[in-house]
Order: C-alpha cells, then sequence, then structure tokens
C-alpha cells in the first residue's frame, strides 16, 4: 500500500495541528486547575473524617469512664458482697468475683478492705498500690516486666447497713490491643494509645521502627499527625488523656508521662485517587489529542470515508462472515459501482456455501446410512477417515484410531504378515479374519480402491468394508447341513436298494420269515425317509414364514398312541423297549393332530438314535390346572450344560460321547420347537439323575364347554 504523506503546508496538515494545540492549550488550562481543587478537597475530607472520630473517641472514653464508674456502683451495692465481705469467706468472695468479672465483661474487679488492702481479686492486673491510691478511677498506667499496661478503673465504697464502711470495690478494663479493636469498629478509624510517644495498645501492627513520621501540626490545640506505616500512609489526630479535655475528665497516677490516643486514617486511596487524578488528566489530555488528531484527520479525508468504509467491509468479507450487509453509502460513483459488486459477490458466495453445508450433511447423512465400513489411508498407512459403519463393525471410535496405523486397528489372525501387507488391490476384495476392539474376531470382506485428490498431491488407499462372520458361520453350517443329509439320504435308499433287489431276485426261494424281515427293513427305511422330509419341508416353511399350525381339541393318549405305532418297528429293531406312563382320566389338549405326531416321532427317533440297544424309553405325561406335561426320557449320554440353550435351534450337534451325535440333519428339535411355540406351549430339557435326558413339553389342556 502507498504511504500517505501530508505536507505541512496544506489545509489538512495546518487543521491538524491546529487541533491539537489547541486540544493540549484546553486540557492543561482545565485540568490543572481541577485536579488541584479535587485534591484539596479530598484532604479536607480526609481531615474532617479525621476529627469526627477523633470526637467520637473521646465521647467514647467519657461514656466508657462511666460505664466503669456505673458498674463499680452496682458491684458496691450487690447484697452478696456485702455478706461475704462481713464473712471474710476467701474462697467463695474469690468465686464470686471470678462469676462477676466473667458475666460483665470486666478485666479487673479488686475488693479493698478499710485498712487500703487488697482482699479478693478477679482478673491479671499486677494490682500494686491500687488500693492505696488517692484517686482510683480514671487511667492508669501499670508499670510491667515487658511493656507498661493502660488500664480504665473506677472505685466505688462498699457500705454495710449495719456496721458502716466495709471497704473499697474497684472494677476496671485493660486498654489493650482488643479494646484498640473495638474503638476501631465503633469510630470507623484505626486508635492506638500512646505513652510518651510510645505505643502502649493498637488496633494496627505497629512497632517504633515500622512507624515512620512524616511530620506533625496543631491546629486550634489540635495535634495532627502524618505518618506511614510499613510504607502505606496516614492521616490522624492525637488527644491526651490526662488532662481535663473530656466530659469526664480522666486521671491518671502518672501525671508526669504524657498518655494519649490516637485516632488515624488510611489515605491511601487519596494518594491513589491522587496519582490517578494526575493519569486521569494526562490520559485524557492524550485521547483528545488523539481525537482532534482523528477529527482533523477525517475532515482532511472526508473523500477517502467510503473508501475506509469498503476496506472494512472487505475485510469482513475475507474473514468469513458472509451475513453483514456490505451496505457502503458513497458519493463517489466509482466507489458506489465497487461496493455493489462486493455485495453481490457475497449474497453468490453465501448461496454457494449453503449449498456445499447441505450437500456436506447429505454426504454425512448417507455415510451414517451406509452399513459398510469405509477407511482412509495415507501413504504411511495412517487411518484418516472411519466412517460410522465402520466404528459399529470394528468396535472403534473415530478418535480412538485416527492417526493411528491400520496394523495396530485390524491385527489378521490367520497369518503373522500386518494387516497394510495384505491389503487387497484395486478392485479386487479378500476376506481376512481379524482381531478387533475387545479381542472380537470377526471376518471382514474387503475391497480396496485408489484415491488421489487434487488437494492431496498423492494417493490415498479407500477400504470397503463388512462383516461376514455369520454368512461365513452359515455357510460351514450348510455345508455341514447338506454333508448330514446326504448321509442320511443315502444310508436309508441304499437299505432299500438292497432290499428291493434282494427281493427281485430271490423273492420265490425267500422263507416267510425272511420276507417279513426284509419288509421291516423297508418299512424302516422308509419311515426315516418320511420323517427327515417331514422336517426338511417344515424347516423351510418356518424360514419362509408360512408355517403355520391349526390346533384343535384331540385325544393326547390317542396322538401318542399313533406315534408309537409309528415308531415301534424302529425300536424293535434295536431292541429298545418303551414304557408309558398315562394318568387314568381322558387329556384332551388343544394341539394340531399331525404336527404333534410328528413332534413325539422327532423326540422318540432321538431318543432310539442315542440310547443304547436294548435300553429303555419312557413317555409320560403330567396333568397341570392349564396344561399337560409330556416327557420323553432316554438312557443316552445326556446334554452337556453348556449345550442346552442352544439345542433347539437349527444346525446345532451337541458334542457327547455317543457317535451318533454326528449324524442328523440338525432340524427335528428346532422343528419341535416351533410346532410346540406354535400351539401355545414351551419346550425343554434336563439331564436324568441316573443318566440320560429329557426332552419335555408343554400342551395346553381344552376346557370343558
Amino acid at each position: 500500500m502507498k504511504r500517505l504523506r501530508i505536507d505541512p503546508r496544506t489545509l489538512p496538515a495546518q487543521m491538524i495541528l491546529s487541533f491539537v494545540a489547541l486540544v493540549l492549550l484546553t486540557a492543561t488550562a482545565a485540568g490543572l486547575p481541577a485536579i488541584w481543587l479535587i485534591r484539596n478537597q479530598l484532604d479536607r475530607q480526609a481531615w474532617a473524617q479525621v476529627e469526627q472520630g477523633r470526637r467520637a473517641a473521646q465521647a467514647l472514653y467519657a461514656a466508657k469512664q462511666s460505664e466503669m464508674t456505673s458498674l463499680a456502683t452496682l458491684t458496691a451495692q450487690r447484697p452478696t458482697l456485702r455478706d461475704l465481705l462481713v464473712h471474710g469467706d476467701q474462697a467463695s468472695m474469690k468465686a464470686y468475683l471470678d462469676a462477676l468479672q466473667a458475666s460483665s465483661g470486666l478485666d479487673l474487679v479488686l475488693i479493698c478492705d478499710p485498712e487500703q488492702q487488697a482482699v479478693a481479686q478477679a482478673g491479671e492486673m499486677t494490682t500494686g498500690s491500687i488500693c492505696t491510691a488517692s484517686a482510683p478511677t480514671g487511667l492508669h498506667i501499670v508499670s510491667t516486666d515487658t511493656t507498661p499496661q493502660a488500664w480504665l478503673l473506677a472505685a466505688q465504697p462498699i457500705e454495710s447497713e449495719t456496721s458502716g464502711f466495709r471497704g473499697t470495690v474497684i472494677v476496671g478494663i485493660e486498654l489493650d490491643d482488643e479494646f484498640t479493636a473495638q474503638m476501631r469498629t465503633q469510630t470507623g478509624l484505626e486508635h492506638t494509645l500512646l505513652l510518651d510517644d510510645q505505643s502502649l495498645a493498637s488496633s494496627l501492627k505497629v512497632t517504633p521502627l515500622s512507624r515512620a513520621t512524616a511530620g506533625s501540626q496543631a491546629t486550634d490545640g489540635k495535634a495532627r499527625t502524618v505518618f506511614a506505616l510499613d510504607g502505606h500512609p496516614y492521616y490522624g489526630s492525637r488527644f491526651s488523656l490526662s488532662v481535663p479535655n473530656l466530659a469526664t475528665p480522666l486521671q491518671s497516677t502518672s501525671q508526669d508521662r504524657n498518655v494519649e490516643a490516637e485516632v488515624a486514617l488510611a489515605v491511601a486511596d487519596i494518594v491513589a485517587t491522587r496519582r490517578s487524578l494526575a493519569w486521569t488528566l494526562a490520559g485524557s489530555i492524550v485521547i483528545v489529542v488523539a481525537l482532534g488528531s482523528v477529527v482533523g484527520t477525517l475532515l482532511a479525508r472526508r473523500i477517502s470515508q467510503p473508501l475506509a468504509r469498503l476496506t472494512q467491509a472487505a475485510t469482513t468479507l475475507s474473514q468469513g462472515n458472509l451475513d453483514s450487509s456490505l451496505a457502503v453509502e458513497a458519493r463517489v460513483r466509482e466507489v458506489a459501482v465497487v461496493a455493489q459488486t462486493l455485495e453481490s459477490a457475497r449474497i453468490d458466495l453465501r448461496r454457494t456455501l449453503t449449498e456445499l453445508r447441505q450437500e456436506k450433511a447429505w454426504t454425512d447423512v448417507l455415510l451414517e446410512s451406509i452399513v459398510e465400513g469405509i477407511v482412509t489411508l495415507d501413504h504411511h498407512n495412517r487411518i484418516t477417515f472411519f466412517s460410522p459403519g465402520a466404528e459399529r463393525i470394528s468396535g472403534w471410535s473415530q478418535d480412538e484410531v485416527l492417526t493411528r496405523s491400520c496394523d495396530e486397528v485390524f491385527r489378521p489372525l490367520e497369518t503373522d504378515e500386518p494387516f497394510s501387507q495384505i491389503i487387497p488391490p484395486p478392485n479386487r476384495k479378500h476376506k481376512i479374519v481379524v482381531e478387533l476392539a475387545n479381542e472380537r474376531q470377526a471376518t471382514l470382506a474387503i475391497t480396496g480402491a485408489e484415491l488421489t485428490p487434487p488437494i492431496f498431491g498423492g494417493a490415498r488407499v479407500v477400504l470397503v468394508f463388512r462383516d461376514v462372520s455369520e454368512e461365513e458361520a452359515v455357510h460351514r453350517l450348510m455345508g455341514h447341513f447338506l454333508a448330514n443329509v446326504a448321509h442320511e439320504f443315502r444310508t436309508p435308499l441304499s437299505a432299500l436298494a438292497a432290499s428291493v433287489e434282494l427281493l427281485l431276485d430271490q423273492a420265490p426261494d425267500l422263507s416267510p420269515a425272511e420276507l417279513q424281515e426284509l419288509l421291516n427293513s423297508l418299512h424302516l427305511g422308509i419311515l426315516g425317509l418320511q420323517t427327515l422330509v417331514d422336517n426338511l419341508l417344515e424347516s423351510a416353511s418356518i424360514e419362509a414364514g408360512r408355517f403355520r399350525v391349526n390346533a384343535r381339541p384331540a385325544n393326547l393318549g390317542k396322538i401318542i398312541a399313533e406315534a408309537i405305532r409309528v415308531m415301534q418297528p424302529l425300536l424293535d429293531k434295536h431292541g429298545q423297549r418303551l414304557m408309558i406312563e398315562l394318568p387314568t382320566e381322558t387329556l384332551t389338549v388343544r394341539a394340531d393332530w399331525r404336527r404333534t405326531v410328528q413332534v413325539l416321532v422327532n423326540l422318540l427317533s432321538n431318543a432310539s438314535k442315542y440310547g443304547p440297544v436294548d435300553s429303555e424309553i419312557m413317555v409320560s405325561a403330567t396333568l397341570s390346572e392349564d396344561y399337560v406335561q409330556v416327557n420323553v426320557a432316554d438312557r443316552g449320554p445326556g446334554i452337556p450344560p453348556e449345550y442346552r440353550k442352544d439345542v433347539f435351534r437349527r444346525f446345532v450337534y451337541p458334542t457327547t460321547n455317543n457317535d451318533k451325535a454326528q449324524y442328523g440333519a440338525g432340524l427335528g428339535l428346532s422343528v419341535v420347537k416351533a410346532i410346540i411355540e406354535a400351539q401355545g406351549g414351551q419346550v425343554g430339557v434336563q439331564n436324568r439323575p441316573e443318566g440320560g435326558s429329557v426332552f419335555w413339553f408343554t400342551l395346553l389342556v381344552e376346557s370343558e364347554a
């Protein structure tokens, strides 16, 4: 920017210099007298406050002396005190005086006998010759080993109605630091007692070395002092306590020594005010000079005022404030055109910024709704972006992983290579088993891409991944399921084919017993295939959401009998015995006949499959108020406790000691659960104490009409 040069011979320069000179003369002419007047006024007010405090202190001393006299009179008139003095009971009198001192707030209560000897005393004063003093009432100075003490005393004779004068009571208070603190509270000024210019007691923390007297003067017989204490200035006024200048003059036992009281006002604020006035005047002169210079400059540069406003508006715009209008009034046409152009640019920029913010908000909502996780890495494989989907899948929050290496966040489990070395190339997908937050394992399907934004100047890696752990588990289960189903189909089909082939080749030569055995084998094979097909169809119906039951009143005994009829050949083949325990009364339940028979067939088939040869299978029913519980108990290996909660799920093969547990489609018990719960019942399993399992289900009892 080109520097503006002012020619002192021009009118604007002369106006500026004239304004500055005028302001200096005006401020000096008006400010200095004002400061002098205000300073004198502050001093007068301060000394007036000191004088008022002095008069108040004198009145308080007189009132305190009067109070001592009244207390001495009241004490001397106490009958108890007279009785104790008459009887000469020293111990009781001491206790009485202690109680009297504590209740009246006195520092001393002294009893003198007619011979002017101390009889009893309450207080710590060294009484000395107080009893023998000619005028014990008044101010007394008591010498001690350290610092003299000042006491305010009052004496009153004790007279007995029968025997006349019995002695004197003397009461008093010590004029110590506590007393001066009370005086400060009552007068509002600091209070000090002085003996020959030495401090006896003071509300100030004062020592002879800490106090420096700046000067003193006498006005109307009143001593004024100006002193400093630890660097803090004070105005003070003294008055004598040993001359008759009070309403009730105080008397001193040391008339040859000068005892004075001093009230003092801290004037640090006044001194600070004086200093502040001086600085204020100087600052005011500077400010007014500056304002005068500004006014002169504005007058000289009136034509540049619109440009200055326009510059300010442009600065506001450059700082990102797009809401303030660039309204600049200018009488110069060129300046007005520039202002209108900037205003149009501001409006367009604000509209564009609003659209960008809306787009960003939409992008954030879109990223939030995407199920897959999105991660970007820089050229050091550090994470620079972590989408909400990535947070949900990994369990890590964005704040925890940003700027961290991807090798720390994603730890492969099936290889020793770091994660950054097995990232798929662009447009390729890999499945990687990794360990995530809280040591959780997951299989991630990861797709890689390369992003090169112009503003970054280097390629960035973008990873899109989703958790396919459940899909992988389903694939494994489906493979196991298909293998088992194939086995379940192949075994009976092979037996059926062998039996049919034998019948075709040797039917005329077979005996009736041999024919019956072949027919039973064919029947069992067909029964097994029929059960497997029924379970497959029911499972598919359940998965498709088309599963329905048609529950009607049915005879539970007939249902059990039908299931036994179907399963009896299989039980006979394995030499297994079936025990039935049913209530004597007819049990009418609400059930789907065909599907309930299928439930029992599945449970009996499992009991036969897992139970040993030549064992016992028991079917029983117990009646409750609203339902019937049917139990199928076997002598198999039982269900481990950790598998009981999952035994009724599809494709679950509990680990047992029976090799037969590895076979089957894994659908029978899930079909049992679906059928029973659709009829309003429940299913469960428990181990028998003597070995084996008990599978049970409940059916609602059909109420009588």
